[in-house]
């Protein structure tokens, strides 16, 4: 199976098990350039990107831990995609400089994130993200 009928085949399986849609939250890169902004006294905002689509799925926590735990299965193509788009080193950059993500209007902490391979071919992200 080559790289393209890979990444089909993983968009194709997360719409039809589910093909929900998130928020990145991404730090804006644009500051005004006076005083207060090179004091930190002002915020740059944020950016989302809309990402689609996701499938969504709960997590065990533990008793001290975060009240939930969710794994967000994410298409590489999309994330490669935007990646791009944003001028991003790697898709990994991209996950790495994300604030956030924000599900059914709440915003959560990204934990982490992992890729899954086939043939060699990065096909899925797997991000785990805490309230």
């Amino acid at each position: 199976m080559n790289g393209i009928a890979v990444l089909r085949a993983a968009d194709a399986m997360l719409r039809s098990l589910g093909g929900e849609e998130i928020q990145l939250l991404l730090p804006l890169m644009g500051m005004p350039d006076d005083s207060s902004a090179q004091l930190g006294l002002v915020d740059p905002g944020v950016q989302q990107l809309a990402i689609a689509p996701v499938v969504v799925r709960n997590l065990p926590t533990s008793n001290n831990g975060p009240r939930r735990r969710l794994e967000f299965l994410l298409s590489a193509s999309v994330i490669e995609r935007e990646a791009t788009d944003q001028n991003a080193a790697s898709a990994a950059a991209l996950l790495e400089s994300a604030l956030g993500l924000v599900h059914d209007g709440e915003v959560l902490h990204i934990e982490g994130y992992s890729t899954e391979y086939f043939g060699g071919v990065a096909y899925l992200y797997r991000v785990v993200a805490v309230d």
